[in-house]
């Protein structure tokens, strides 16, 4: 055979076997590519058991801090400010005098009042001590004068009259004795009536009116005096003054505040919370302050839930006290309340984050099964909090739960439970920390040699082109 019919029979043979190997790699390729898809098929989860443990509702909100007792003090008259007996921050006895106004027009008003009342006073009392008795007592001595006169006349008449029948004495004497008769009679019905009139209702309106000009008087010596009181300004409160913007020499304002004064003794968070969760809340439930300052939460209990919604958001106001306030727990801070409205002692629990909900809205959890794969459960739900969720019914206490890698895991899906990340990363640790030295300098000569190698295969690779 030529050589040029041999290198045309080589180069026949040569395609032929790049043809022959072109399908097998082609079948070697779709093999390894399902086998990549099957390993994608299964899943790598984490699971963790459900089992019983108690478990609270926690209502968690923002809230702002106040005391339970605040006074914004203002003076009721306007005038100069004369005296300040307090600085801010000073603490303060309730009835302590904080602050002095001028009240030198006060005091000599309240002076002159204060007169008129002791000379009203004293028209009282000369009126229920000696002018009304003597008053009385006159006109039951000109009633009894009265009546003597009436009866003497009365006596001189019959005398006449007797004498008259008998014939001894003329009319005329009789009719003169009948005149004076009369006229003794009219006196004496005046008189006694006047001392009537004067025992039932002189007397008592005498008193009134006496009375009447007493109290009058002592009405308008009260409120000078008042007026006066109101110079010096006391604390209503127990506290510590937390705001005095105003300077001696300063003109106080009637109904303008000038002091602040704060019980910071007992403070509570006010929060709003949805008509939903208020309504699982009732006075002494425990809860929880979060302030920024201090590394651990301050007890507290629920003192106030408000019976009616804000209307300007439709929340509930609810209050939360402090057990024991913190020196760091300052009014005007944010702070946050976490309260727990019921508690379950033994409940069957899992994470909150390995339950989710269907299209349908129903809650549910994937269990990792003996078979190696995923099914989901559907479950009722009752407390939830920030770790975990109670379950009513779906599942039982031991059942491994799908934690990680759950979400929209289809049912029936082939799942492998892995480690937590934390337990591979104390693994791979300790098998670092295992490793023999020896092997890393082995490693170390290996990669020395490697470019050596790397050159070597250059050629075999040239001669098989």
């Amino acid at each position: 055979m030529n050589p040029k019919m041999r290198t045309l029979h080589h180069t026949c043979r040569l395609s032929l076997a790049i043809a022959c190997a072109a399908p097998a790699m082609f079948i070697l390729q779709s093999g390894c590519s399902s086998a990549v898809k099957e390993k994608e098929a299964v899943a790598a989860v984490q699971t963790t058991p459900a089992q019983h443990s108690p478990i609270s509702q926690i209502i968690s909100a923002e809230a702002v801090v106040f005391p339970i007792q605040q006074a914004t003090i203002a003076p009721k008259i306007t005038s100069t400010i004369l005296e300040f007996k307090v600085q801010r921050g000073d603490r303060v006895k309730k009835g302590q005098v904080l602050v002095k106004l001028e009240n030198k027009d006060l005091d000599a008003a309240a002076k002159a009042t204060l007169g008129d009342f002791e000379q009203a006073d004293a028209g009282y009392v000369t009126t229920v001590e000696a002018s009304l008795p003597q008053q009385i007592q006159k006109a039951e001595l000109d009633a009894a004068a009265a009546k003597a006169a009436f009866d003497a006349q009365q006596t001189v008449y019959d005398s006449r009259k007797e004498l008259f029948q008998q014939g001894a004495l003329p009319r005329r004497d009789l009719d003169s004795a009948a005149v004076a008769l009369a006229q003794a009679r009219s006196v004496n019905e005046v008189a006694q009536k006047q001392l009537a009139d004067l025992r039932r209702l002189g007397k008592e309106q005498t008193l009134k009116s006496a009375h009447g000009s007493r109290l009058s008087a002592e009405g308008h010596m009260l409120a000078a005096q008042a007026q006066l009181s109101y110079s010096e300004i006391r604390s209503p409160i127990d506290g510590v003054v937390t705001d005095r913007p105003l300077y001696v020499g300063d003109l106080a304002t009637a109904n303008q505040p000038i002091l602040t004064v704060m019980n910071v003794g007992r403070l509570i968070a006010k929060s709003h919370i949805a008509q939903s969760e208020a309504a699982l809340l009732k006075v002494g439930n425990p809860a929880e302050l979060k302030i920024p300052a201090l590394d651990h939460p301050l007890k507290g209990r629920v003192t106030l839930v408000s019976p009616a919604l804000d209307p300007g958001s439709t929340t509930i106001e609810v209050w939360v006290e402090a057990s024991k306030p913190d020196p760091a727990l300052r009014p005007g801070m944010t702070a946050e309340v976490a309260m727990t409205a019921k508690t379950v002692k033994d409940a069957l629990v899992v994470p909150v984050s390995a339950v989710f909900k269907n299209a349908e809205g129903a809650d549910y959890v994937v269990l990792a099964g003996s078979d190696e794969k995923a099914h989901q459960k559907t479950v009722q739900v009752g407390i939830r909090n920030a770790d975990l969720a109670q379950i009513l019914s779906g599942i039982s206490a031991g059942d491994p739960v799908i934690t990680t890698g759950g979400y929209a895991l289809p049912d029936g899906t082939q799942v492998k439970i892995e480690k937590p990340a934390a337990d591979e990363k104390v693994a791979a640790d300790k098998s670092d920390d295992k490793k023999d030295p020896a092997d890393d300098k082995k490693d170390a000569k290996a990669d020395k040699k490697d470019p050596k190698a790397g050159g070597a295969t250059k050629p075999a690779q040239k001669d098989r082109e």
